[in-house]
C-alpha cells in the first residue's frame, strides 16, 4: 500500500496539484485513499528520499521547493556526471537507439505543443537516459536520473511560465541528438552543457523573480 500512495503523491506532485511548499496532511490524505497513517507514513519516507518531499519537524510532510544554494548544487552535479555519461555512450548509440532518440523527440515537441504538462517531464528524462544508456556505469546512471527526478517540478513550472524556453528545450536537444548521431562527441558534450546552464540560469531567474 505504501508503493502505491507513493506513486499516487509522486504524480500529484509532478503534476503540479500540489505545489512547491504545499502541506501534506496525513488525515485528509490518509481518508482520501482509504488507508491507515502508516502506509502513507511509509510513503512519505519514499517521496523524502527522491526529494520531492520535506519531512519537518512540527510542520510534517511539505512539497519539496528548492532554495538558490539547492538549484546550484543540483545543476552543478548534473554538470560533472551528465557530459561524463554522455561522452562515454554516445560512441555506443546504435541505428536502433538513434531511431528510439528521434522518436522521444516526437513525443516531446507533441507534448509541449499540446500543453501535456504531465508527460514533459517523463519524456525529457527518458530522451536523456537513453543518451546515457551505454556509459557502463550503473552508479553514475542512477544517481544522474534521481538528480532529473530531483528538478522535475522545477523545471516543469519553468516550461510552464517561460513558453520560450519550451522551443528552446526542443531545439536543444535536436542539435543534440545531431552531433551524436554524426560522430561529433565532443560537440555534443559542450552543448549539453550549455543545455544544463540554460536550464539553471533560468531556474534561479524564476525563483528570483517569485514573490
Amino acid at each position: 500500500m505504501a508503493q502505491t500512495a507513493a506513486s499516487e503523491l509522486r504524480q500529484r506532485i509532478l503534476n503540479a496539484v500540489y505545489p512547491p511548499g504545499f502541506q501534506l496532511k496525513q488525515d485528509v490524505l490518509a481518508a482520501e485513499l482509504g488507508m491507515s497513517r502508516i502506509p502513507l507514513r511509509e510513503a512519505f519516507l519514499i517521496l523524502e528520499k527522491e526529494g520531492l518531499i520535506r519531512l519537518l519537524p512540527h510542520r510534517g510532510a511539505i512539497v519539496a521547493q528548492l532554495s538558490p544554494e539547492e538549484i546550484d548544487e543540483l545543476f552543478s552535479m548534473r554538470m560533472l556526471m551528465e557530459p561524463w555519461l554522455l561522452e562515454r555512450s554516445a560512441p555506443r548509440l546504435t541505428s536502433a537507439d538513434f531511431a528510439r532518440l528521434h522518436r522521444i523527440q516526437t513525443r516531446y515537441f507533441k507534448a509541449l505543443n499540446d500543453h501535456d504538462v504531465s508527460m514533459w517531464n517523463a519524456i525529457n528524462r527518458e530522451f536523456h537516459m537513453t543518451l546515457y544508456q551505454h556509459a557502463a556505469s550503473h552508479r553514475m546512471l542512477a544517481l544522474s536520473d534521481q538528480l532529473l527526478a530531483e528538478v522535475e517540478i522545477h523545471t516543469r513550472t519553468q516550461l510552464l511560465h517561460i513558453p520560450a524556453d519550451r522551443e528552446r528545450a526542443v531545439a536543444e536537444h535536436a542539435e543534440l541528438l545531431d552531433a551524436c548521431e554524426n560522430g561529433r562527441f565532443a560537440e555534443a558534450a559542450d552543448l549539453l552543457r550549455a543545455h544544463i546552464e540554460h536550464i539553471r540560469k533560468a531556474l534561479l531567474d524564476l525563483l528570483s523573480s517569485s514573490p
